[in-house]
């Protein structure tokens, strides 16, 4: 049996605010309906939590709210969706391939002038580095 957590606790737990917590459920993407104590107070259970960790990696990932609550109509309807489940998976998947690949470049540029200014740095020789355009066309590797 798993014990009943109260919004804040979820919200302590998840890092979500208790705003965001029921923009979510109001946007429909928690897998289950949040139960509710007679007096109203939302009650959740450690599978809210699982689920609302998984979400918030999708969302950290870049998948748009329209997405997970499209995954979560899928998982709600049950068996037989499995490889539209799959496809909306590598789909995002694939995107997130693509921005590691991107990110992984731009590392590389910065990674290249971190690399030019420690060495100017070391030589003392700093104060060339910002060479302006019209005053060294050639130098592209040595401007800032």
């Amino acid at each position: 049996m798993t014990a009943d957590l109260s919004i804040g606790q979820v919200a302590e737990r998840t890092g979500l605010s208790v705003h965001a917590l029921r923009f979510y459920e109001r946007e429909g993407i928690l897998a289950e309906p949040v139960r509710r104590e007679t007096n109203g107070r939302r009650v959740y259970s450690e599978d809210d939590v699982d689920w609302l960790e998984m979400c918030i990696k999708f969302r950290s990932s870049g998948m748009p709210l329209e997405t997970i609550r499209k995954y979560t109509e899928l998982i709600r309807q049950g068996p037989g969706n499995e490889q539209e489940r799959l496809d909306l998976l590598r789909s995002h998947q694939e995107h997130v391939a693509a921005q590691i690949e991107e990110l992984t470049e731009c590392l590389r540029v910065i990674t290249y002038k971190v690399d030019i200014y420690t060495d100017h740095l070391n030589r003392g020789t700093a104060g060339t580095l910002w060479v302006g355009p019209s005053t060294n066309a050639n130098s592209c590797e040595e401007s800032a």
